[in-house]
């Protein structure tokens, strides 16, 4: 276990997406409770107390990964953020209010954690959880149907909505099958990898 110096940065990281959720400040005595409790826990400058994150609001950080950085100053703390999000204003992180276009499947993805971890009554990602895999693919066929279908008809705003519903029955899919958008992302990565000019790099020779 390391030791720390007074008070130094600590940056918390979505595990799922990388996206930076929030900056707070660790000393010693936090540190030591997130070693063992495995959850965040800083220290308030302003009220000079402890502060274990979502202790009042339930929106807690699971870590799953805590490193220094070189100069051992600062911690980055990669964590599971459950509930609406990281900010006190109920944003996802607090360094933006909504999600990006691109981060928008990642936030989808923490939702479905999250009703996972908080069931909701007559939630529809709750329903497919509990009725298991072989409903999530049963809709997963059904979905890629109506997209065929909506794209044969040649209807762009129908399709666009079919291909919508698909991707969020594929991520329930990817969930129970502990798939994550970032182990989606490594492997379009590999396939589609750039170096200079465009390279494939994969063992199916690329897209």
């Amino acid at each position: 276990m390391q030791n720390i110096d007074g008070l130094i940065p600590a940056i918390v990281q979505d595990w799922h997406t990388g996206k930076v959720l929030m900056l707070a400040y660790v000393n010693q005595e936090s540190y030591d409770y997130m070693l063992k409790n495995g959850e965040t826990c800083f220290w308030s400058r302003s009220r000079q107390i402890l502060w274990h994150k979502g202790e009042t609001s339930g929106n807690v950080q699971k870590i799953k990964n805590m490193a220094f950085d070189c100069d051992s100053d600062t911690l980055l703390i990669q964590v599971e953020q459950t509930g609406t999000g990281a900010c006190h204003t109920g944003s996802y992180s607090c360094f933006g209010v909504n999600a990006s276009e691109y981060e928008i499947l990642d936030e989808v993805y923490n939702q479905i954690i999250d009703r996972k971890n908080n069931p909701k009554e007559k939630s529809y990602t709750n329903y497919l959880l509990e009725k298991g895999i072989d409903k999530i693919c049963k809709k997963v066929g059904e979905e890629s149907s109506e997209v065929i279908i909506a794209a044969k008809n040649e209807n762009k705003n129908d399709l666009i909505d079919e291909i919508v519903d698909l991707a969020y029955h594929l991520e329930v899919l990817m969930f129970v099958s502990g798939i994550t958008p970032k182990d989606i992302r490594a492997k379009f990565a590999k396939r589609h990898a750039k170096e200079g000019n465009l390279k494939i790099a994969n063992e199916k020779g690329g897209f």
